[in-house]
């Protein structure tokens, strides 16, 4: 690789990451935080920059990345585990929620009130879809198009806003607000679930590692320290971002609902109507940039796992998908968001904690499958619970356990079923193989 390979490569695994989400919260954290806001940052970098690079380092540290980290708790597992999380991070939930929220922030401030918005829509996402068709057909291209050309535009305007939002914005900051009052560190944790980076991470590392193979590395210990790099080169820079934004954010005085309202806001203050402009080239090439990474994850994960299916194919068909649920507009896509990051993330989390634990109960799957049997049927009643069902005594059993009142509850079943697992590898009259 040539001297500046990992950084280029480094900015485009940033872009990948810093889609709608990674816009939209830490502004609307720094209003809603107060003086609680270092704290409430400090939970919310956790889970949004530091959990995605935990299970980087984790799909680089073991041979055959996520494919065998999943395969530890049972082959099929993994293969429905990782289907669950490419389609939703994929065509089902985050690529129309990128692309609607570049459709609500770049140009609907632009058209008049009268102008049908469905129709307009319609129109926004048939170029978006083909731009993103165009740019993920060739996997190779994307550090040049992302890292190279469009993550530096985007970065620069970032800067602008930043910049000039620290020397003009002197807003105090108040008292906390929106269930910060208390534990906003949790409250700031349970937010980054919401960037959806720990999930799109388990997708991302597929194109990392393509990218630095397809620049003649093949050494295992060079590749895992290449992708080391470039995830250490983005999580400086989300880190950078999320503290920015929410610093902007909470300079910001008014009643806000969400974190696009907030950056607007911010925006039009500083800048006037170019402010519009601004920030709606910065939603725009943040979401398209997000979309793009995932739909070429989803075109590499998916060809290889369906032999008879070529990698355009998918790509075409995860465009397709994404622009028919992109017009079903923005509001029924975060209804079920929530709910499902409710669920995945703590499976995710808990999969990538024994991974790094691995050698020390030597690999015996019966700690996998318990560990996540526990914590899973907690996430599944939590996301329920999201949804809006009441499920009455499962509830009251729930909301009893240590930590739920932040949104936690499945920790300690987690850790009691990885101990039962220990405890039964030990007792086992066989002996479970090592598994790799």
């Amino acid at each position: 690789m040539r001297k500046f390979d990992s950084l280029f490569i480094g900015l485009m695994l940033f872009s990948m990451f810093f889609g709608a989400g990674n816009l939209i919260f830490p502004p609307f954290l720094g209003a809603q935080s107060g003086t609680a806001f270092w704290l409430a940052m400090a939970g919310f970098v956790l889970t949004a920059v530091g959990l995605p690079l935990v299970v980087l380092f984790a799909i680089a540290s073991v041979k055959g990345g996520i494919k065998t980290i999943g395969d530890r708790v049972h082959p099929v597992f993994g293969v429905i585990f990782m289907v669950i999380v490419y389609m939703s991070i994929g065509p089902f939930l985050a690529i129309p929620r990128n692309a609607n929220v570049a459709f609500e922030m770049g140009l609907i401030p632009f058209v008049n009130e009268s102008t049908n918005t469905t129709l307009v829509l319609l129109l926004f996402s048939v170029v978006f879809f083909l731009l993103v068709y165009l740019v993920s057909l060739n996997p190779s291209n994307l550090e040049k198009y992302l890292g190279r050309f469009i993550t530096p535009v985007l970065l620069v305007a970032m800067v602008v806003l930043c910049v000039v939002g620290f020397v003009q914005l002197d807003g105090k900051s108040t008292a906390p607000t929106g269930g910060y009052e208390s534990g906003a560190f949790f409250k700031g944790f349970l937010e980054g679930y919401n960037t959806m980076d720990a999930l799109a991470a388990l997708a991302f590392g597929i194109v990392i590692l393509t990218a630095v193979q397809q620049r003649g590395v093949s050494d295992e210990k060079q590749l895992k320290s290449y992708m080391l790099k470039a995830a250490i080169i983005a999580g400086t820079l989300l880190a950078a971002v999320y503290v920015s934004l929410g610093i902007i954010g909470g300079s910001m005085t008014g009643e806000f609902t969400d974190g696009t309202g907030v950056l607007t806001a911010a925006s039009t203050t500083l800048f006037g109507k170019g402010g519009t402009i601004l920030i709606g080239v910065i939603f725009t090439l943040a979401c398209f940039t997000t979309v793009v990474g995932l739909t070429s994850a989803c075109g590499q994960y998916f060809s290889k796992l369906i032999p008879k299916a070529n990698y355009k194919t998918v790509v075409l068909v995860m465009t397709l998908i994404g622009f028919t649920l992109t017009n079903m507009g923005l509001s029924q896509i975060l209804k079920v968001s929530v709910p499902f990051l409710v669920t995945a993330y703590p499976l995710t989390i808990v999969l990538i904690v024994l991974t790094f634990f691995h050698k020390q109960f030597k690999g015996a799957r019966v700690v996998y499958v318990s560990a996540l049997s526990f914590a899973g049927v907690f996430a599944v009643i939590s996301g329920l619970n999201a949804f809006g069902l009441n499920l009455g005594p499962v509830e009251v059993l729930r909301s009893s356990l240590p930590l739920a009142d932040v949104g936690l509850e499945w920790v300690v079943p987690a850790v009691v079923g990885a101990l039962l697992g220990v405890v039964v590898a030990k007792l086992s009259y066989k002996a479970e193989p090592v598994l790799e």
